[in-house]
């Protein structure tokens, strides 16, 4: 027993297709939503993570208690506005290239006739990790823009008047090449989390489907929505669990190189270094509980309103042929 999965072109499943733009248009609201909702705990995560020794606010509590004093609830919301500007594109691109990208690489597993769950884990896997590293060209400078507000004032970082601002003084500092500062490290950090996230999420779905099956008497018999979306939840909780674990030193690492002062060349190896210096090995972990909740949290969430969109803009081949 399965849900059945709603793809852009394949017809194997209900004869059906999406219809793309309403996707795209419907996939802008829901995550926008999902965004503001969850925006607060990426900025905690990442104030958390360039701290340095000496900073007195350094644990999620304190980093939260000490921005809704200085600027209240729109302390837990710097740089959102650039965030859901620059988002909607790349998320547009993620998506785009993860449906295509995941039907193709289904079509080159099945040869070697694994497993449900070892395919699922394959093919979502390669698709994730693939569509991680095209919208990252999207990504990458919302992501250091975003950033840069995020912790403006902070552990002795510089202020901003916005967004416009942070472009304005990294591309005369730096040149365009500012904008993508880290970009490497954002492809090698988002690359296999999305990879671990997204083969995480389609192989425990398989996992759970089959730990449900003796509830269903009949092997024609459809699951429930319920069941549906719990196992689908469930998969999000997992994948975002899984991934946060994995991932977590990459992204300390990339985000304290992404917020260096402008100017200021620091490598990688030197960002390690000053992590076990003022935390030990326990530094590139920093940010781990909000950076946990928030992956698990944005995955569960996402995915739900994913997965419900794509069956909110199915259509039928009569009606595609219409």
């Amino acid at each position: 027993m399965a849900a059945p999965e709603i793809n852009w072109d394949s017809l194997a499943v209900c004869f059906c297709r999406l219809d793309i733009m309403k996707f795209y248009a419907g996939g802008a609201g829901l995550f926008s939503g999902v965004t503001v909702l969850l925006y607060p705990v990426s900025v905690v995560k990442t104030r958390m993570q360039v701290a340095s020794k000496d900073t007195a606010e350094r644990s999620a509590s304190s980093v939260v208690k000490g921005l809704l004093k200085k600027d209240g609830i729109r302390g837990l919301y710097k740089g959102f506005a650039t965030v859901l500007t620059g988002t909607i594109p790349a998320r547009i691109v993620f998506l785009t290239f993860l449906e295509t990208t995941k039907e193709a690489s289904f079509k080159m597993v099945k040869p070697f006739k694994l497993s449900e769950t070892s395919q699922a884990a394959i093919a979502n896997g390669i698709a994730g990790m693939l569509s991680a590293v095209v919208s990252q060209v999207v990504y990458t400078p919302i992501d250091v823009i975003s950033q840069k507000l995020m912790v403006q004032g902070y552990s002795g970082h510089a202020q901003y008047s916005g967004g416009l601002d942070v472009a304005r003084k990294l591309i005369r500092s730096e040149g365009f090449r500012g904008l993508y500062r880290g970009f490497t490290l954002s492809v090698i950090t988002y690359s296999p989390s999305s990879a671990v996230w997204w083969a995480t999420y389609g192989s425990s779905q398989r996992f759970l489907w089959r730990f449900l099956e003796d509830d269903v008497k009949s092997e024609e018999a459809t699951p429930s929505l319920a069941k549906i979306v719990l196992v689908q939840a469930g998969g999000g909780l997992i994948a975002g669990a899984t991934a946060s674990c994995i991932t977590t030193p990459l992204d300390t690492i990339k985000t304290r190189l992404q917020v260096t002062g402008h100017g200021k060349k620091i490598s990688v190896k030197q960002v390690v270094k000053d992590l076990i210096r003022e935390d030990g090995w326990k530094g590139v972990y920093r940010g781990f509980c909000p950076r946990l909740i928030s992956t698990s949290a944005w995955g569960t969430s996402m995915v739900l309103a994913y997965e419900y969109l794509k069956r909110l803009c199915v259509k039928k081949d009569e009606e595609a042929a219409g």
